[in-house]
């Protein structure tokens, strides 16, 4: 740590009047020790919210310990509180105010309890420490490269980061698979999604920025293909196509969560248009999220067909005389898929996780970022034997997705639109018999001891 302080001592300090100023909290020259840049160990105050969410009582109810789960779910409603109007469009390469590798670390914290049911809490400052101890090899390893050109430094950092360190960006068929998907995960393995990479990179950034070692105005080039890796450039040198590959902290978060890029659709041009437009602090977030929401959705077959209509399928919720006959191997994947969840069996991520799916879902409705996320937690309620609580969160995504359905005018929209009203119909129905009809205990599914990731 000694060397790491004198290199940082030896370099030029930057300007009290730079434009990153507001972003600095400490002196340029930090002291001979480790330099603890984030948040104390201290728990977080309660944060509370208006939704009632089943995942964790249902389990409690049968025997599980949820402490742990629930200490991550509260930190990381610590965090997204923090998110403003303005902050959820803030590039991860600035943002300040949202720990986003906290947040992502909060995030495997809870499913890791919900798995592997241990006693003990996933180490978040562990990984932590992993984080600022790159930061602090990158300075150590390469002091030259800090005086020089923003090229020469951004070169150095990506050679340091992925050749050196030996991150890499997870194959195709690995993509959905929990060791790309979770921080301290691809901390550990050095393989993700381009999003962790993404991440990791945004880290070592920020710990520049608060060492005065970047006065340069940097931006993270986010690849839409399935191999590029993120890299850095000077934004002020950069050309305007650049600045659609930005990514935006609510733009991680969703979709590190539960990858809204489904395989199938990774080529799709409507989604590429999408996430070339939306890469905010706010959608970091999101985009972890939605990543884990695809990646254990326990409905795996037909990826032409939306998450929602799935599960909707499945529940006998959609007309397929409307849609399109399927193969024979995809009816018999449904079938399978339906047989399991009936007998309450958890294979393998292949064919999903319903607690896991469950936690993304409510994670997603805390985000606030669209209306469907409780249409979506309301069919997996359903499958649940959740009734009551599922036709409460349909009849909040009819309340607030109003708009959305009066845009529902192309086919796919349509479909999941009368699925709904087949949904509510038979969640009406249900109420009204005398009392509601309860699972006389949680499905095995949420109970079920499986191996942990």
């Amino acid at each position: 740590m000694a060397a790491v302080a004198a290199i940082l001592s030896s370099l030029p300090s930057s300007s009290s009047s730079s434009k990153f100023s507001k972003y600095q909290s400490y002196p340029s020259a930090p002291p001979p020790c480790r330099v603890v840049c984030r948040g104390g160990s201290q728990p977080p105050p309660l944060v509370t919210t208006d939704f009632q969410f089943a995942l964790h009582d249902a389990l409690d109810s049968s025997g599980i310990n949820t402490t742990h789960a629930r200490e991550a779910r509260q930190n990381f409603m610590s965090q997204i509180k923090r998110l403003s109007s303005i902050e959820r469009e803030i590039s991860i390469s600035i943002n300040r105010r949202v720990d986003l590798a906290k947040t992502a670390l909060y995030i495997a914290a809870e499913d890791d309890s919900l798995i592997s049911h241990s006693s003990v809490a996933l180490p978040v400052d562990a990984f932590v420490e992993r984080l600022d101890d790159l930061s602090m090899g990158f300075c150590t390893n390469n002091s030259s490269a800090l005086k020089s050109s923003p090229e020469m430094l951004l070169d150095s950092l990506e050679k340091f980061l992925y050749v050196k360190k030996g991150f890499q960006r997870s194959t195709m068929k690995s993509q959905l698979e929990p060791r790309s998907l979770y921080l301290h995960s691809v901390l550990t393995h050095r393989s993700g999604s381009a999003v962790m990479l993404a991440l990791i990179y945004s880290e070592i950034l920020k710990m520049l920025r608060l060492w005065s070692l970047l006065d340069f105005d940097c931006e993270i080039f986010f690849p839409h293909d399935n191999h590029g890796l993120p890299r850095g450039y000077h934004k002020q040198k950069s050309k305007e196509s650049d600045h659609q590959h930005i990514l935006t902290s609510l733009t991680l978060l969703e979709k590190v969560g539960c990858v809204f890029f489904l395989l199938a659709f990774i080529s799709s041009s409507n989604m590429h248009d999408e996430i070339a437009q939306n890469w905010d602090t706010h959608m970091v977030q999101t985009l972890i999220l939605r990543n884990l929401k695809e990646a254990f959705w326990p409905f795996q077959n037909d990826h032409t067909k939306s998450l929602f209509l799935r599960a909707a399928h499945a529940a006998d919720c959609v007309d397929t005389s409307k849609t399109f006959e399927g193969s024979g191997a995809q009816l018999a994947s449904a079938k399978a898929a339906q047989h399991r969840l009936d007998r309450g069996v958890w294979t393998s991520v292949h064919f999903g996780d319903m607690r896991r799916a469950l936690s993304a879902c409510e994670r997603l409705i805390l985000l606030e970022s669209d209306p469907k996320e409780l249409r979506d937690y309301s069919v997996l309620l359903y499958h649940c034997g959740f009734y009551e609580q599922s036709l409460q969160y349909l009849k909040l995504y009819k309340e607030k997705g109003s708009s959305l359905q009066k845009q529902a005018s192309n086919k796919l929209s349509s479909l999941e639109e009368d699925a709904v009203e087949k949904l509510m119909i038979r969640l009406d129905l249900i109420s009204m018999e005398e009392g509601w009809i309860k699972p006389s205990h949680v499905r095995n599914f949420l109970g079920n001891n499986s191996e942990p990731w």
